[in-house]
């Protein structure tokens, strides 16, 4: 038999599978189109986007539900490990890690905040002492029964995924908690967009999340993992294995890129969703600010989306390279007690970038220390800094730094959907008696 019967036959075999939408054979090969509704989102998730989101809820669950015994309730970093050594991050560094996280929620001064993915209420417990009400959510039941059981006044612990936020059992805590109809302050997601499918699943989240706050709060995206440092961020860990040639690094490199199962996504994909919102918003970026050199402090970064702010004047714009060396922080802090208003680009990261001026994000941090300054990140070099004082110095309008015409994320989703297409495609046909000649996946 040859090839080409053999696709054909292949073909009429998986064609009305309720996963392939239609296929196609072309020189002995067989393309498959995954049907349509396979991965949508409404008006309930379609069959593999709902197996991708119940794959990282049962994760989850085992985690909270197996966590370090012998950590304080309060700093149960279950579950985060380096990935160069497979080993617990270090408590000290986790524990700065939230500080900073919290600093950037509460800079804000909201009163009220909706959680998204409370996780282990590592949040939960720091923000509580702070606001007249709480409300969280996880997909997690182990992380909900426990975070329910600390019966926390003013707070309520609701089951739901960060797409459910418009949900009645949502609603109902923010009536219960907030107030019949109020708006939260602040919607919080950290560390979570990194377990979302596609770039469809963060713009329906982001956009209810814009919907769900009142005007001039915040929505507050934390520990987003850069799409623009993939490449570095794999090449990092790779390198932890000396041996074979540049070349090898490399082709090791790409073979980790293509399996990497997080979502990461770049600032200016943030901006995007953002700018297409009904309500106005404009954006700040903000730089992981952390002592260790981690890949938290590297490859992350924290977003804030502020929602009908307010107009602020604008910042006198100096670059770095301007500023006098050779010891260009002092200069910086000179700079910073003689401006009102300041905002610093270019300042090179010394973790990302080869420069004899580099510096780190925590080395700004502390020379602008109790001036009000905050340490961001580029918009499109995610190896430079910028420093801006006051806090509002960079909030440009989402729109103006707003992308859709270049590739701003990593949608582990398509991997997901090729590997389970290829599974049960291949169940299917060995029930018939068939064997599993060469089927490609045809990506949308």
């Amino acid at each position: 038999m040859t090839a080409a019967t053999t696709a054909a036959m292949t073909a009429a075999l998986i064609k009305d599978h309720p996963w392939v939408g239609h296929v196609e054979v072309r020189d002995g090969t067989v393309f498959v189109h995954p049907a349509a509704g396979l991965t949508g989102l409404r008006p309930e998730p379609g069959p593999l986007l709902a197996e991708f989101l119940t794959n990282w809820a049962e994760i989850y669950d085992w985690v909270y539900g197996s966590g370090d015994a012998t950590a304080a309730d309060d700093l149960d970093f279950s579950g985060w490990r380096a990935s160069d050594t497979g080993k617990p991050l270090p408590v000290e560094h986790m524990t700065e890690w939230l500080d900073r996280t919290v600093e950037l929620v509460l800079r804000g001064e909201p009163r009220t905040v909706l959680e998204l993915g409370s996780g282990s209420g590592l949040l939960l417990q720091r923000l509580h002492p702070h606001l007249a009400g709480y409300v969280g959510t996880d997909v997690s039941e182990a992380s909900v029964a426990r975070l329910s059981g600390m019966r926390l006044p003013r707070s309520a612990i609701v089951p739901a995924a960060a797409h459910e936020i418009t949900s009645a059992a949502v609603r109902d805590a923010l009536d219960a908690v907030v107030g019949p109809g109020a708006a939260p302050d602040c919607v919080l997601l950290n560390s979570v967009t990194q377990h979302f499918p596609d770039t469809a699943y963060l713009r329906a989240v982001l956009d209810a999340a814009i919907g769900a706050v009142r005007a001039g709060g915040t929505v507050v995206v934390g520990d987003i993992r850069h799409a623009g440092l993939l490449r570095d961020h794999h090449r990092w860990l790779a390198a932890a294995d000396a041996t074979g040639s540049s070349a090898d690094l490399e082709r090791r490199v790409t073979a980790r890129v293509e399996a990497e199962e997080e979502f990461l996504a770049d600032p200016r994909l943030l901006a995007s969703i953002a700018a297409g919102h009904e309500r106005p918003v404009s954006i700040s970026l903000h730089a992981k600010t952390l002592r260790d050199d981690t890949e938290l402090t590297r490859y992350r970064y924290d977003a804030v989306l502020h929602v009908e702010p307010t107009a602020v004047p604008e910042a006198v714009p100096v670059s770095w390279a301007d500023l006098p060396g050779p010891d260009r922080l002092a200069g910086l802090r000179h700079r910073l007690d003689l401006e009102p208003r300041l905002f610093v680009t270019g300042i090179p990261n010394s973790l990302l970038a080869a420069d004899p001026t580099a510096v780190t994000a925590s080395g700004v941090r502390e020379a602008v220390a109790g001036t009000g300054a905050v340490v961001g990140i580029d918009v499109t070099d995610p190896a430079l800094l910028t420093a801006g004082s006051p806090s509002t110095a960079s909030r440009p309008p989402a729109a103006t730094i707003a992308r859709d015409d270049i590739t701003l994320a990593h949608e582990p989703l398509t991997r997901f959907v090729e590997r389970r297409l290829h599974q049960a495609l291949g169940d299917h046909l060995r029930r018939a008696g068939a064997s599993l000649p060469d089927i490609r996946v045809v990506r949308p």
